[in-house]
């Protein structure tokens, strides 16, 4: 009974289990994946892998523990699972003989720069993997050059002491000749994820395992897959590793693992990435985008032969865009996921084109799946009820929920429902928005609002979207009805929908945005004095420039965002995404990206503003906040700004589970003190 339970609240944050990457082995009797949780004391995540039976007739069974493991991936022969895994220091490939319980994970590599994407051979002798080198390391492998062992324990501590020295020195001061030279949170280095095999023979010893590096250019590789002969690796790199802005500039590449020769087999019409090799014949799916206004066209599903040819794109006609994709087992069909009107669904599609058709639907977010042999599929997915679970679709279309890892946490709070808002815009397009009332809602009274705005700005929010799910039920606890929006721009409902922003990145949004509060209003229990808005990096730049352009708000929160463009292409690692959405550089029209900065109008702003943002963010740097800061103080305005000392551009998401919990109650003090003050001073 709701009656029983208690509110959300935003330490429950600590609480929530997050479910990724499913994998189903091939014998199709079990699926390993990576559970997520969060230790509180240690203010860090916790990932370790997990298996449970397809039968869905026993409870999941912990494999490891060290808080530190990802990236499980089954041996073709289903008996031993590979998996990354941190536990000592730098993440290594780890081995697990699945067929003897008990057993303790066996390390196979030991690179001083760690490993990752594991992905096994088709006859289980040999694993693919990057590993990240420079030149004069990957010289000093060439030759074979290895230091000699240390006499002990003290003298092996100096020597990565001596070695964490020499490498802070090695970059102090620091040289920049490219752009980006820093991203996440921290800077580029001379090293280059490279591709590596190494033989898992159980018969070797450690010290006879030595990985073979297949690659040797600075440039970054993705993730290695191997061909269903065992004769070629498939990755992508920038073709182009001096110039700016490398990811644009991404082919598909084959390794031949007899000489090590790397061919390019896609041009540069288009940047070609994760390529997917069917497990039978020659064939491969990749994902693709024309270089003409990149950023602003849908995800093109594409195949073609592993050694090059002819290109088809399958899902031109869906008019939206793959995110991950899987072969079927016999080749014929690629299941993949894609964005639609507020739902990430499951769909499929024939290798030789066709029509596309929904596979796993509803209102959900998948976020993960496998396909396993006879068909079946293994899925994560958020619902608007619940942020994470690992679901199961049976060969009959049923489907069947495997894990209930936040089942304790939902018994006891009560969980608001969303709902859908379809209206129109200013210029008559229909849009969707999704709106919950208040807990405790009565009908007949008037409640504040908190408006949410997403980033990207192609990015799409739906009812099941789980990066928001703790945050908006926390609003609804606290008594505010929740708003969100896809305006135009956003991602999900086609190409033309999603590049109506084009150099209008406020002007279109902001009239979207309004339509959707104005509908909302209409339905009568909105209180229109007592309006906040926030939102995040795209989503900040709109907060900003909705308070610069309308005093409706009573408080308003940006997160993050941008608010100079002009300043913004020079400090950001993604500074191609202004010259794509604006079509101009800034030397050729610094006006028009001057018009089109929130800055622009800040001295306008009276909305009381509170700033967050964090220090080490490097996509949308802390100067962007510290200049908005600055121009609302000058003029007159109520700002307050916080920063968030280590924190990149994913606080809210990935940031340490302390920075978002104070960056949430930062976040409703502020909508409180402005929108409930009567609320606040009983608390």
């Amino acid at each position: 009974m709701q009656q029983d339970k208690r509110l959300i609240e935003i330490d429950d944050l600590y609480r929530i289990v997050l479910i990724e990457d499913p994998r189903v082995s091939p014998d199709g009797r079990w699926i390993a994946y990576v559970q997520v949780t969060t230790d509180r004391l240690e203010n860090e995540y916790r990932r370790n892998i997990w298996v449970i039976p397809t039968a869905g007739d026993s409870k999941p069974i912990q494999l490891t523990r060290s808080g530190k493991d990802s990236a499980p991936r089954w041996s073709p022969d289903s008996s031993r699972l590979a998996f990354i895994s941190a536990r000592d220091k730098k993440p290594q490939l780890y081995i697990l003989n699945v067929t003897a319980p008990g057993g303790e994970p066996r390390a196979v590599t030991k690179l001083p720069n760690g490993v990752s994407a594991p992905a096994w051979s088709p006859d289980s002798a040999y694993i693919a993997f990057l590993s990240s080198a420079n030149a004069e390391e990957r010289a000093a492998e060439d030759a074979d050059e290895k230091p000699p062992p240390p006499a002990d324990k003290l003298e092996a501590k100096h020597r990565s002491e001596r070695k964490d020295h020499d490498e802070a020195q090695r970059w102090d001061p620091r040289p920049v000749s490219r752009i980006p030279y820093r991203s996440g949170t921290s800077y580029l280095d001379d090293r280059f994820a490279q591709v590596y095999v190494v033989t898992v023979s159980e018969e070797r010893s450690d010290e006879e395992i030595v990985p073979r590096r297949m690659t040797d250019v600075d440039a970054d590789h993705e993730p290695p897959q191997w061909t269903a002969d065992g004769q070629f690796l498939l990755t992508a790199r920038t073709a182009d590793p001096l110039g700016d802005t490398p990811w644009r500039s991404s082919v598909l590449c084959r390794i031949s693992l007899r000489d090590g020769v790397c061919e390019l087999t896609t041009d540069l019409s288009h940047t070609s990435y994760k390529p997917l090799p069917a497990p039978h014949g020659s064939l491969l799916v990749f994902t693709r985008l024309p270089q003409e206004r990149l950023t602003e066209r849908i995800t093109r599903l594409a195949v073609m032969d592993s050694a090059g040819g002819p290109i088809q794109d399958l899902n031109l006609e869906l008019d939206r865009s793959a995110v991950e994709y899987r072969w079927s087992n016999d080749g014929k069909e690629i299941l993949f996921t894609a964005e639609s009107w507020g739902a990430c669904e499951l769909y499929k599609v024939a290798a030789t084109g066709g029509q596309v058709e929904r596979d796993v639907t509803g209102d959900i977010t998948i976020t993960g799946f496998d396909v396993a042999a006879n068909g079946e599929v293994a899925y994560v997915a958020a619902t608007p009820l619940n942020p994470s679970e690992l679901f199961w679709q049976r060969a009959d279309g049923s489907h069947v929920q495997l894990t209930s890892v936040n089942q304790l946490l939902l018994n006891e709070t009560i969980v608001q429902p969303k709902r859908e808002l379809r209206f129109v815009s200013a210029q008559g397009v229909e849009l969707q928005g999704w709106y919950m009332l208040p807990v405790g809602y009565e009908p007949g009274q008037t409640y504040p609002l908190a408006l949410n705005i997403h980033g990207g700005p192609h990015v799409m929010w739906g009812a099941s979207t789980p990066s928001i799910w703790h945050e908006t039920q926390c609003h609804a606890a606290r008594g505010y009805v929740v708003f969100f929006c896809n305006p135009r721009g956003a991602a999900g409902y086609g190409e033309s929908f999603q590049a109506a922003l084009h150099a209008a990145w406020g002007e279109v949004a902001f009239t979207d945005i309004m339509a959707g509060v104005d509908t909302l209003l209409q339905l009568g229990f909105v209180d229109p004095a007592r309006m906040a808005v926030t939102g995040g990096s795209y989503g900040g730049y709109m907060t900003a420039w909705i308070v610069g352009h309308t005093d409706r708000f009573a408080a308003a929160v940006a997160q993050r965002g941008v608010y100079n463009l002009l300043s913004f292409y020079g400090t950001t690692d993604v500074p191609l995404l202004i010259a794509n959405e604006f079509g101009a550089e800034p030397w050729d029209d610094p006006i028009l990206l001057w018009q089109h900065s929130p800055l622009a109008y800040a001295h306008q702003i009276k909305t009381p503003l509170l700033i967050l943002h964090s220090e080490n963010d490097f996509r949308v740097p802390i100067s962007d906040g510290e200049q908005l800061f600055a121009y609302v103080r000058r003029s007159g305005g109520t700002v307050k700004m916080i920063r968030f000392p280590r924190e990149g551009h994913e606080l809210s998401r990935s940031g340490e589970p302390a920075h978002r919990v104070s960056r949430l109650t930062h976040m409703i003090d502020w909508f409180d003190r402005y929108c409930q003050p009567e609320e606040r001073s009983k608390a």
